[in-house]
């Protein structure tokens, strides 16, 4: 009999569907595709707010879909470096500077990271997961 009752339980430290395959790989997925899916709440935003504002502010709301452009091309090179390797996650995150690709690009993405971190048991909600649960 080589097993102690005794022994407390083993984790295993290995995480499906990431290229890293750690938890602290995980933790940043998690991370990352939550601010993919703010970015997207905030172009959203930005698109009701193009027809719900004077013409005035539209150079504002301009720079601010820019920032949020920069943010999400971040967030998107970040996440798909670790999801999809590094010559494809430097397309994706070149392709989500585009304006309308960019939508969909943050889209994929962010279907890729819910799916790895539903593979590794964790509750994705609506903005993602809680980082502080994995």
């Amino acid at each position: 009999m080589t097993d102690n009752p005794y022994q407390s339980p083993q984790t295993t430290s290995q995480v499906t569907g990431d290229l890293g395959g750690s938890r602290g790989d995980l933790r940043s997925v998690a991370r990352f595709q939550k601010g993919i899916l703010v970015c997207i709440l905030l172009y959203l935003v930005a698109v009701i707010g193009l027809f719900a504002i004077r013409v005035e502010l539209l150079p504002f709301l301009g720079i601010g879909v820019l920032l949020v452009g920069v943010v999400g091309a971040f967030c998107v090179f970040r996440l798909a470096m670790k999801t999809y390797g590094t010559l494809l996650g430097i397309c994706l995150g070149i392709l989500s500077l585009v304006p309308c690709v960019g939508l969909i690009i943050l889209l994929i993405v962010n279907g890729k990271a819910t799916n790895i971190l539903k593979q590794n048991g964790i509750k994705v909600g609506l903005l993602g997961a809680r980082v502080s649960s994995i």
